[in-house]
Parts: structure tokens; sequence; C-alpha cells
């Protein structure tokens, strides 16, 4: 062996003695949560030299430049404001969006977020538990399906009872309030595409009766968004005929409503119907409808 090769193991052997000792003294203060040194530790082992000294010079620097206290003294808050914010502030760190959250790799804390969203109203949640399905912790996955399982169940239960309602003509039932209810309810979940698309094509004809049923028993109750949401499912199956027929309503009810014109843009677009799209367009153009960022975009796209 050279000289230059027993330097070179030496320096080896120091550079990971360097690094094992930082490991066991963060293991041993156990004040880090997060497992960041243990990257570190890896990065020193396989940057001899390179890795110590860097994180060595950032500690130095962290130290002489960003350790002072801030100067607060031109600063005034009113305590009683702050505590105020404080709370909502705290709770909107804490929510993070379930389809960012099946990315976590760290399966407790996946988990742990996966009980908080089932915690709440989870037929907002559906097509994200969905997501879910696929997650690489089996545990997840399992409870996941079990939670949309029950969930879809229990729609089923309730659309095929109020359903009934709706088709019921007997004293003392509205069903224009019955079908109201209905129809925004089936929306809420089908606009969400947990389905199969046999089942989806099939609940989507059901709520086009639905809101049918409103339409002839009291169509005052028909507001410009339930007239999107029917629009937009029936146009997800491609029923362009019946989406064309709710389109034409919600015009003929809601002229300057911006959720006609879009509706109709999309059902003109998809269909292949050019001539009726810039006709709705020049409309809309020649309108006082304020557009909206989304709209906006939903143009440029078509265009």
């Amino acid at each position: 062996m050279t000289e230059q090769e027993f330097r070179f193991i030496i320096l080896l052997i120091c550079n990971t003695l360097v690094a094992l000792i930082y490991l066991l003294w963060n293991l041993f203060r156990k004040k880090e949560k997060s497992r960041s040194f243990l990257y570190r530790t890896l990065l020193m082992i396989l940057c001899p030299v390179v890795g110590p000294c860097f994180f060595l010079l950032s500690f130095i620097l962290l130290k002489i430049f960003f350790s002072r206290p801030v100067d607060l003294a031109d600063v005034i808050f009113s305590k009683e404001r702050v505590s105020t914010y404080v709370h909502a502030e705290e709770s909107e760190r804490n929510l993070v969006p379930l389809e960012e959250a099946i990315e976590i790799t760290d399966t407790e804390n996946l988990r742990a977020m996966m009980m908080d969203v089932v915690r709440g109203d989870i037929q907002k949640s559906l097509a994200a538990i969905a997501l879910a399905l696929n997650s690489e912790d089996t545990e997840t996955a399992h409870y996941a399906a079990s939670v949309l399982q029950d969930a879809l169940n229990d729609f089923r239960m309730n659309v095929q009872k109020q359903y009934q309602m709706v088709l019921s003509e007997g004293e003392g039932t509205d069903q224009a309030g019955c079908a109201e209810m209905l129809a925004q309810y089936m929306d809420q979940v089908l606009a969400q595409h947990v389905f199969t698309d046999m089942e989806q094509r099939n609940y989507v004809k059901m709520m086009d009766q639905v809101c049918e049923i409103l339409f002839i028993k009291d169509r005052g109750r028909m507001t410009s968004a339930m007239y999107e949401a029917v629009s937009l499912r029936l146009l997800e199956i491609e029923n362009f005929e019946d989406c064309q027929k709710w389109c034409e309503r919600a015009a003929a009810q809601y002229p300057n409503s911006l959720a006609t014109y879009s509706c109709q843009l999309k059902l003109y677009f998809n269909s292949g119907q050019k001539k009726r799209f810039f006709e709705v367009l020049e409309e809309l153009k020649n309108s006082l409808v304020v557009l909206d960022s989304e709209t906006l975009e939903l143009i440029r796209v078509f265009l």
C-alpha cells in the first residue's frame, strides 16, 4: 500500500467517524421530528470532506448572520386582533389537499390525513378518497376502499328513497321541493366521477328526469346553477340532445347568466357545432355579462 492510498483510507475513516458522531448526536437529542439529519449523514459519507465542511460552514454562517433577534420596536399590534387571526392561521396551515397528501411517503402521516378527511363531510371528498385506492400503503388503500364503498352505498340508498318520493303524487307531497333537493344531492356526488361509466350514465339520466319534474312542477326553483349542473353532467356522458334542451331552457330563463353562455360554448364545441359556437361567443362579447378568469381561459383553449 502506497503512502497516498494510506492517507486516503485514513481520510475516509475520519470522515465516516464525523458522520457517525453527527448521527448519534441527533439520535440522542431527539429534538428534530423530521429525519433530515439522516440525509445529511448519508451526504457526508458519500461526499468525504466536502459534505462535513459544507454543513459546518452553513452552521457558522447561520449563527453569525441569522441568529440576531429581530427588532420589532416599530411594529405595534393589538392583542385582541392578533388572537382573532392566530387560530385561523394555524388551522389553515394544517389543511392540505388530499390529492397532495396521497403523495406523502410517510405512511403514518398519510393515515392520519385520511382519518381527518373522513371525519369531515366525505360527500365532498369522494374523488380524493378514490385516488387513495392507488396508494402504495395497503392499509390506506383498504381503508379508502371501505369508506368509499360505504359512502356510495349510502348514496344509492338515499337516491332510490328520494326518487320514489319525487315520483309520488300523493296529497301533501312537495314534488318540486323533493326534486330540488335530490338534484342538488346527486350533482354533488356525480360531479366527482366516482362511479363506473355505466352507473354514472344511469344516475345522470335519473338526474335529468328529476330536473324535468322540477321544471314542469315549478320552474321558478330551477336556478342558473342547477341548469349548469344538469347540462354539464349530460355533456360528460355525451348526451348532446338533452344537454342542448337544458341549455336552451337556461337561455330562456337566465339569458344574462355567465353559466348559461359557458354551458352553450362547451356543448357546441364538444358536439362540433362550430357555427353555433361562434354565434354564442359573439352574443357573449356583445352582452353585459362579466367574464371570470375560468371562462376566459376556457375561450382561449377552445380558440
